[in-house]
């Protein structure tokens, strides 16, 4: 995809993240709602629209440019040497996560219980782990890609994937941004791949509105979990439903008659 286009597509998930409709951003921008709608299809946007867009985001320049470099063919994942080094050390993945949510050192120094002298060491564990690039003034980027997924069966899931869920699940789920519903319904095979494509939409919608919001200040951002499962399943009260039917014996009427 060219860059022109990559870069559409990027401004496109920042203002669906942000929750503007182009009529919402035509009055924004005090132009005609056909006319938004040109700019995104053409690609035509002049530096100073292209401003202007992004104030009304929240953003800079330098993000939208970090969604439109795209990503590569396929789930990206750490090496197992690079998740056994997380995995011995919760501190040291503690840390690892708060960098891949943008925050800086001076930011976690600030807000996180961890003396300079600690995190200093962790940065240089994760530099030496390939997981960060460090440079002067505690500055760190990522050396790896944002939307890496863990391994399955992986150290870091070995490790904490028991815990997390446990911990994610202890909860009534009735707060005013949370949300748990469970639904068992019969599909067919093609509904059934319908049905996990969105799902992955959404999980996908989630980690690009967490990129759009990467820049804001870490105080103004709250951590959240999402769980996504989809599977062939059946209650157990029906599994024994269907045994006890199996084995049950015929009604009088049409029992056999002896020989």
């Amino acid at each position: 995809m060219p860059v022109r286009s990559r870069f559409v597509e990027a401004l496109k998930k920042a203002l669906r993240a942000r929750g503007f409709t182009y009529a919402q951003l035509a009055r924004r921008l005090d132009v005609s709602e056909p006319t938004v709608k040109r700019m995104f299809s053409r690609g035509s946007f002049t530096l100073a629209r292209i401003e202007q867009i992004l104030r009304l985001l929240d953003l800079e320049l330098y993000d939208v440019a970090r969604m439109a470099r795209g990503r590569p063919e396929g789930p990206a994942e750490l090496t197992p040497e690079q998740e056994s080094v997380l995995a011995r050390d919760e501190r040291l993945l503690s840390v690892f996560w708060l960098l891949l949510n943008d925050w800086s050192f001076e930011e976690i120094l600030l807000e996180f219980a961890i003396a300079r002298a600690e995190l200093t060491l962790a940065f240089a564990r994760l530099a030496r782990a390939r997981l960060i690039e460090w440079g002067p003034r505690e500055r760190a980027r990522l050396a790896v890609p944002r939307d890496f997924q863990w391994r399955a069966g992986g150290p870091v899931k070995k490790a904490y994937g028991t815990r997390v869920m446990r911990e994610f699940l202890d909860s009534r789920f009735d707060g005013a941004a949370e949300l748990l519903r469970f639904e068992a319904r019969e599909l067919s095979a093609d509904s059934a791949a319908v049905l996990r494509r969105r799902l992955e939409r959404v999980v996908a919608e989630f980690n690009e509105t967490a990129e759009v919001d990467a820049p804001l200040p870490g105080r103004r951002r709250q951590s959240f979990g999402l769980l996504v499962a989809c599977r062939p399943w059946e209650f157990s009260v029906m599994i024994a439903l269907k045994r006890r039917r199996a084995g049950a014996a015929q009604p009088e009427g049409r029992r056999s008659k002896p020989a």
